[in-house]
């Protein structure tokens, strides 16, 4: 009976040891925001435009080992709608109104899974993913692919996506009782750091 119990203690202890150590990999980092940016670029009947964004939140769980980046549990990441600006303040108030930022707030994108992740070397990788993309208040399922650099405690995530606005329910913003009317497709352009 006494060889029984010892035997299960040992059971549980290397179970507890094991969970400990999967546990011990995953590894929580947020939002950088002073070394992360973000463009928008886009065009109009008059020339081309491009906005940044100043404003971001979110948290990255990944999973490492022996530095390299193996799995990505959980992206989540926002960028404050109105901080995002043109240098135009006519422009940027036609593009919060039309963003609907009085009542939605955020622009979002929160991962859903993680296709495939191809390392390149032991710290750069190419991450395939499908997420949720939500703009003023429409959220549309979407691929997103990304380059990832581990560089010890901070992770960066780096790509472009285009868009249509329409997809959003967004009407192109106009200016000049409609003389300057933008085009319906921009890209977007990131590079977002993750720290411990």
């Amino acid at each position: 009976m006494k060889t029984i119990k010892n035997t299960w203690m040992v059971v549980g202890s290397f179970l507890v040891m094991f969970l400990a150590a999967q546990i011990g990999w995953s590894q929580t980092y947020n939002v950088n925001n002073a070394a992360s940016k973000m463009t928008i670029e886009g065009t109009s009947n008059i020339h081309d435009w491009e906005v940044d964004a100043k404003e971001f939140q979110g948290n990255l769980q990944a999973e490492m080992k022996d530095g390299q980046l193996v799995e990505i549990k959980k992206l989540d990441f926002a960028v404050v709608a109105e901080s995002m600006k043109s240098g135009k303040s006519g422009m940027d108030k036609n593009m919060y109104k039309a963003l609907n930022t009085n009542k939605v707030k955020r622009i979002t994108y929160q991962l859903e899974s993680v296709k495939n992740i191809d390392c390149i070397s032991s710290n750069e990788c190419k991450v395939n993913t499908r997420g949720y993309l939500s703009i003023a208040g429409t959220k549309k399922p979407v691929d997103l692919v990304f380059d990832a650099k581990v560089s010890g405690d901070r992770i960066t995530l780096s790509g472009d996506k285009t868009i249509n606005m329409t997809q959003f329910n967004v009407d192109p913003p106009t200016a000049m009782f409609g003389t300057i009317t933008t085009g319906d497709e921009v890209k977007i352009n990131f590079q977002t750091v993750f720290t411990k």
